[in-house]
């Protein structure tokens, strides 16, 4: 039997009503939770005060709620399909021989679609948010601004000491290390004085300076001089520059294969944001298996108290365990263990295939 129209609407509607009510309610208590511990972390730094630290909060939470998205799936699933079966309307739509995939297709379309719009819409937005949230934090909770920038004509490095400051330029950074050719250096007295110019054809980072080959010196109202070798002190390590990069989730989904190249470019490894970008691709997907696990233990929940209890936490936990596998293929993929692609679907297609196995067993039972 074919599922009307009329029918489609009300079962959407049902799922849209509890998915609303289940993300704003996680997204209420991750701003919670999260404004306490910014706070936290804010204490004894008289600069951040609460001001900021609720502006942080609010620009964090649209990134925050990303993650919030596949349980609010989850929840808001599972709270509709077990009212849906309570009131007996579940067994009058199967009894009218509609099956249960045929009444999951409009939740399945609604989810496939909220999670296009998370991916297309929502990431650019919260990337923004979230790369403002690190400004902030850099300047008020950890001390100091980003170190490093990426563009199509290299890496952009900056230093800083109690006598002034420098900016580094290279062409690429050689993968086996931290070396980089066709550097230039200008070196700055306070905050805005020029006082040196270096060009150098390769520079290695060692341990508190830079070993600069085949330079050419240059000084306001000096001629140029070569050196063969020269040093540059600095406080910079191999794990403050790492550091330094875009966090993945600050860069929008648009703009990631774009960024990755430049990355690759300048001689640095861009599996993290490969992985990331792939992660995002493989969502919508990855919601429609939540509405899968949903309806797969609402439907096969008995009345009595008992059972309920336990069908929904089964439910919860398989959500958690999802999440944990997702974690584990994640780091899996960013050590380069398995390729990066099937290690940012696996989680999605795996889960897709357990929701479908249950349903068809709760379907044949």
């Amino acid at each position: 039997m074919r599922l009307s129209t009329t029918l489609s609407r009300y079962i959407g509607r049902q799922f849209l009503v509890w998915f609303a009510i289940a993300f704003g309610g996680l997204v209420g208590l991750i701003l919670l939770l999260d404004t306490v511990e910014l706070m936290r972390r804010a204490s004894g730094k008289p600069d951040a005060t609460l001001d900021i630290v609720m502006s942080m909060a609010l620009l964090k939470l649209p990134n925050m709620a990303q993650e919030a998205v596949p349980f609010a799936v989850l929840f808001g699933g599972m709270a509709a399909f077990w009212r849906l079966a309570r009131s007996s309307e579940i067994v009058v739509v199967r009894s009218a021989g509609v099956s249960a995939l045929q009444f999951l297709l409009p939740v399945l379309l609604i989810a496939f679609t909220i999670g296009v719009f998370k991916v297309a819409v929502f990431n650019p937005f919260a990337s923004v948010t979230l790369s403002r949230f690190e400004q902030i934090e850099g300047k008020y909770l950890r001390g100091r601004s980003s170190l490093l920038a990426v563009s199509s004509s290299g890496i952009w490095l900056r230093q800083a000491d109690d006598f002034g400051q420098a900016v580094v330029h290279a062409r690429e950074v050689s993968p086996q290390g931290m070396e980089m050719r066709d550097v230039i250096i200008l070196m700055y007295e306070g905050e805005d004085r020029f006082v040196q110019r270096i060009d150098a054809a390769s520079a290695l980072l060692e341990d508190g300076y830079w070993l600069l080959r085949d330079c050419w010196i240059t000084s306001p109202e000096q001629p140029a001089r070569y050196e063969p070798e020269y040093t540059v002190k600095t406080d910079l390590t191999v794990l403050k520059i790492q550091d330094s990069f875009a966090t993945p989730a600050s860069i929008s989904f648009w703009d990631l294969p774009a960024f990755i190249k430049t990355l690759e470019k300048a001689g640095f490894s861009g599996l993290r944001h490969r992985l990331y970008w792939h992660s995002l691709l493989s969502d919508p997907f990855l919601l429609c298996a939540m509405v899968l696990f949903s309806a797969g233990f609402a439907l096969r929940a008995a009345p009595r108290r008992t059972a309920v209890v336990w069908t929904m936490g089964g439910g919860v936990l398989t959500g958690f365990l999802l999440y944990f596998l997702s974690d584990v293929v994640a780091a899996l993929g960013q050590s380069a263990t398995v390729p990066v692609a099937l290690a940012a679907w696996t989680p999605a297609v795996a889960a897709v295939l357990v929701g479908s196995a249950l349903l068809i067993h709760v379907e044949e039972g």
